[in-house]
């Protein structure tokens, strides 16, 4: 699944291509997705002008006259700009295509259709499934050591889903809850009530860290993932556990292990993470 750094990924390579431009023509050519895509979307957003691209967690926020496009990317889902001329033919999961006044087209494809491309009318950036969300880790002053002490007190789960869910904090998935808290020392079954503050202090530093580490990469390259530009990001190979069973640790030299929690999959070092 795309996370957070994937999505900012995702935002900076499409908004010098879309930025400005207004909206000639909209197709969608499947509107199952997970949430379905309103029927009069085309009517909704032909004639409008993108001014800016925004994101909140993982979703992408397109700043429009009138309102805002909502979209997630899903389980395998890609927004891609196209320039004139470069335009492929269609796919058999490219659901949405946004004709742009320069000729660029937006294609927006889902193979597992998990994603969403919503609208929210008026110029007030709220909605269910944005309100309920935690802190930015890269942006807030609201996410800090003392934020996830506080917030995870009298919690018995484990420490990784409790920095996985996005009431909690948004952005931080799979791949970068591994990672941070090996950078952490922390064991990711370790209850989150029983971290103490000043692991959650340290916690909250290297989250911030692996993900601008993960931006700089441009993402990390999974089955489906590719940014905007179509480049694969470069992170997961210099992950210090994630997908790396049996391998050893880059610390310590001890093999790295695997779990599952929450039908996930967990990378982690026994030796390192206590």
């Amino acid at each position: 699944m795309p996370e957070l750094p994937e999505v900012e990924t995702t935002r900076l390579g499409l908004l010098p291509h879309v930025a400005g431009r207004q909206i000639i023509a909209v197709m969608v050519r499947d509107y199952r997705l997970r949430w379905p895509i309103p029927a009069d979307i085309a009517v909704t957003l032909e004639g409008k002008t993108i001014a800016d691209i925004t994101r909140r967690g993982k979703y992408l926020l397109f700043a429009l006259n009138g309102g805002f496009l909502l979209s997630h990317l899903g389980m395998s889902g890609t927004l891609r700009a196209y320039a004139t001329g470069a335009i492929p033919a269609v796919a058999k999961h490219d659901h949405v295509d946004i004709l742009l006044s320069d000729g660029t087209l937006l294609r927006y494809a889902d193979p597992r259709r998990f994603g969403a491309l919503l609208w929210i009318a008026g110029m007030q950036l709220s909605h269910p499934l944005l309100d309920s969300l935690g802190p930015e880790p890269l942006t807030d002053a609201a996410f800090s050591g003392d934020y996830l002490y506080e917030k995870s007190r009298n919690k018995i789960q484990s420490i990784k889903q409790f920095i996985m869910d996005g009431h909690v904090v948004v952005g931080v998935g799979n791949i970068y809850a591994s990672e941070s808290l090996f950078r952490a020392g922390i064991h990711p079954a370790r209850r989150a009530g029983r971290v103490s503050r000043a692991r959650y202090v340290r916690l909250a530093e290297v989250i911030r860290e692996t993900l601008q580490d993960a931006l700089a990469a441009g993402g990390s390259s999974l089955r489906d993932y590719v940014g905007a530009d179509g480049d694969n990001g470069y992170f997961q190979i210099n992950a210090f556990t994630y997908a790396r069973e049996g391998e050893p640790c880059r610390v310590c030299s001890a093999p790295i292990a695997h779990m599952r929690q929450g039908q996930r999959a967990t990378f982690f070092c026994k030796i390192c993470q206590k």
